[in-house]
């Protein structure tokens, strides 16, 4: 499938070398190394601080065909944030190719050929930015070298323009689709023989004037999402799945449902004996000739379930557990000076304990694939976030060999960390397997996608600080309670991996003498999962929303005491604060600037106008957070009126994520990040009862709604032009400071201080 517009695509395969060129029907190809990291305990780092080893197995296609079109294959998953647009900006940049004639292809699920395809933790650019320049400057040197062979002159006389090659003292040019051929039979450039551009000449990279190579397809309706994925002959398919986690089929009755007109089948999937990872949770799949037969199939089952061992779970005594386990001591995660002895000097003791309920990431599209099985090998279609890991686990579960299995990633309709678990895409293959290969397309509704999901987890967060005279605090003590995402992969676990713990938790960057961080117990009972911005998004609640309490309890000004506690610019390691192990990256790499954390606090701050005076039932709040090499501050107005109701006319987001690459892609996730935090604040929550999500459309599980968004938001973003600086993530980053700096303001409009999230009914008279 090509995006941008129909295309002339070339794409052959490449030996396993770090750079290859071949030729193929007159184009010229070029295979580029992607790094991929290796285990965490044989990593060495270099003097540019990144890690040696990097084996160079993980392929990148540029594709040049004799008519110049240049054709970029992009290796992870575009559902929104832009990495197809982005991907092809680097390349292009670097190849100096005219924009009009690049084209981009989707990669299919291939680690050998395409490397890490995960796109997750906001990596998609911050990991493969350099290696994309190289890709590009590479080949422009072979089609530089092709040119001065042509011509028989030096290769320093020559320069790649404007997608073609100059000879300026003759004056001579050729465009890139006449040298592509003769490019192909170049020897590979060595390392030391590609020259980068000085970012001074950079075209596309940091500019505003590229558009999304996808727009004029999803405007028109052309482009392929998982949903709409579709083959000759395939049927479709819907699951009643067990209500409760690890629950199972007791009995169940078909007769009903196969007498709805169009239904072919009903079959029984088993449930795993111990669920776990992304296996699928079993039930009764319905399968028909079109979704709706299978849908009313689906009504008309007699199901007797067996909840399980999760039947009890409720949300209301859960809480009650969590929260009985931060007024206790748990495992201490971090540990500095003496914080007992600090509080008990202290003049001024000040605690407080916060609420996030289970949240669903409900895409726009929910879960969608389509697999068929031809000759013992499986083809699938799917909006997948993790193309390889998919390919494994179908691989498994239909006992075919890896090499057997292909997995086309189609466009997602959004993704948030759900689509990363290939769960759907197996059941779909489960039930192609049940009717002898024929391929089905199992679609899961929007109630199936908030029933059955990983859920972003629940947790409960106790902070005490003592305050000196000056209302200073001199010693911090927090304890977090939540289920771990290590449920999802392993029996019974109780406690935050470091990854969860490096998420804005033991890594505070905050200047307190004494400090200690807990981690209680907490077991799950529900699948949890990735969420976009994932345990930063209830730490920055909590220690955000702490601060601004502390700056009441002094009586200082919410801003200034955040800039206050942080403290002067400095670097800070992160390996000195905890086990901050995260993403398979060593956080040396990375050390936390405060001086960075404190700009994007002053610029969001002065782009809302802070100090300002307000009318009466408006006020101000502010929070920042660092998350994936990125900082970023929110700065928001609300209004409450006399009934409660809460408006938010504005919202200033200050982001640093280091070098730009897509400015616009920049501030629409920073966008999207200020509604998706307004609705996880004010209205959405997964809660259970027996077992059992209560929520079932999004009547109940409220997102932000046209009249509820924020009307106003407006994007700082603090650039760089050291582009050889480490890229920062910009898709999850937005999100955390959000709710915190909306419940701020809350207080500073209502005096009203929230605690819990969603806000929802908790302004009422």
């Amino acid at each position: 499938m090509t995006a941008h517009r129909t295309g002339r695509s070339v794409l052959t395969n490449a030996s396993r070398r770090g750079f290859i060129a071949g030729a193929s029907a007159g184009a010229f190809v070029l295979a580029v190394g992607l790094p991929r990291f290796a285990r965490a305990q044989d990593k060495k780092f270099g003097a540019d601080g990144m890690p040696n080893g990097w084996r160079d197995d993980p392929r990148i296609f540029i594709a040049i065909d004799s008519e110049g079109v240049v054709t970029v294959t992009c290796h992870r998953s575009e559902m929104g944030q832009g990495a197809r647009t982005s991907v092809a900006m680097v390349v292009a940049d670097e190849l100096d190719a005219d924009w009009d004639k690049v084209r981009v292809s989707q990669a299919w699920a291939d680690e050998e050929r395409f490397g890490n395809q995960d796109t997750d933790g906001s990596r998609s650019l911050r990991h493969n930015f350099m290696p994309l320049r190289r890709a590009g400057a590479a080949a422009r040197t072979m089609l530089e070298m092709a040119a001065a062979q042509r011509w028989n002159v030096p290769v320093a006389s020559v320069v790649a323009l404007d997608h073609g090659v100059l000879h300026a003292a003759s004056g001579q040019r050729l465009e890139y689709g006449e040298l592509a051929q003769a490019a192909a039979g170049m020897p590979i450039p060595d390392p030391a023989q590609i020259r980068l551009k000085d970012p001074r000449a950079f075209r596309y990279i940091g500019k505003d004037n590229v558009g999304l190579v996808d727009n004029f397809d999803i405007t028109t309706g052309r482009a392929v999402y998982g949903i709409d994925a579709r083959v000759d002959g395939m049927l479709y398919a819907v699951i009643a799945r067990p209500p409760v986690f690890g629950g199972k089929v007791a009995s169940y009755d078909a007769a009903e449902a196969e007498k709805v007109p169009d239904v072919v089948k009903v079959i029984k999937l088993d449930a795993p004996a111990i669920p776990s990872e992304f296996a699928p949770l079993g039930g009764v799949a319905v399968i028909a000739r079109n979704s709706w037969a299978a849908i009313r199939g689906r009504e008309k089952l007699r199901i007797s379930w067996d909840d399980g061992p999760n039947a009890a779970y409720s949300s209301d005594s859960y809480r009650a557990e969590l929260t009985q386990a931060v007024r206790a001591p748990g495992k201490v995660v971090r540990r500095e000076g003496d914080v007992d002895g600090a509080l008990s000097r202290a003049d001024r003791r000040v605690q407080a304990e916060y609420y996030i309920p289970h949240l669903a990431q409900s895409a726009m599209e929910p879960p969608a694939a389509l697999v068929r099985i031809v000759d013992g090998a499986a083809e699938a279609w799917a909006c997948t976030q993790a193309p390889q890991v998919t390919r494994a686990r179908l691989a498994s579960n239909l006992g075919l060999p890896l090499e057997k299995v292909k997995v086309n990633v189609t466009l997602l309709g959004g993704g948030f960390g759900r689509k990363s678990k290939p769960d759907f895409v197996i059941e779909a293959g489960l039930c192609s397997k049940a009717m002898d290969g024929v391929p089905v397309k199992l679609v899961w509704t929007r109630e199936d996608d908030l029933h059955h999901g990983y859920y972003h987890t629940v947790s409960v967060q106790r902070l005490e600080a003592g305050l000196d005279s000056q209302g200073k605090p001199v010693a911090w003590l927090h304890r977090a309670a939540e289920p771990t995402i290590g449920s999802t992969f392993a029996p019974d676990p109780k406690h935050a991996l470091p990854f969860e713990l490096g998420m804005g938790l033991v890594n505070l960057p905050f200047a307190i003498p004494n400090i200690r961080v807990e981690n209680p117990e907490a077991a799950a009972h529900v699948r949890i999962g990735w969420y976009r911005a994932v345990s930063n998004v209830p730490h920055a609640f909590a220690v955000q929303s702490f601060v601004a309490e502390l700056a009441h309890a002094a009586g200082r000004d919410p801003r200034d005491y955040l800039l206050e506690i942080i403290g002067p610019d400095r670097l800070i390691d992160p390996t000195a604060l905890g086990d901050v192990w995260n993403h398979g990256e060593d956080p040396r790499l990375y050390p936390i600037d405060t001086g960075r954390l404190r700009r994007v606090i002053a610029a969001a701050a002065e782009g809302i106008g802070w100090g300002r005076p307000l009318d009466k039932g408006r006020g101000l709040g502010i929070a920042g957070h660092y998350s994936f090499v990125t900082y970023v501050a929110a700065a928001v107005e609300v209004e409450v009126n006399d009934r409660g109701r809460l408006a938010i006319p504005r919202i200033d987001i200050a982001i640093d994520c280091g070098p730009v690459v897509n400015p616009e892609r920049i501030r629409s996730q920073m966008e999207g990040a200020a509604i998706m935090g307004a609705g996880l604040a004010s209205s959405a929550e997964i809660s259970f009862k027996n077992g059992r999500a209560e929520q079932n459309n999004f009547d109940t599980y409220e997102l932000t709604r046209m009249d509820s968004a924020p009307r106003d938001i407006r994007v700082h973003i603090i650039r760089s032009d050291d582009y050889a600086r480490p890229l920062g993530g910009v898709g999850e980053p937005g999100l955390p400071p959000v709710a915190p700096a909306i419940a701020n303001a809350v207080f500073a409009a209502t005096g009203k201080r929230i605690r819990q999230l969603p806000i929802r009914d908790q302004l009422s008279a």
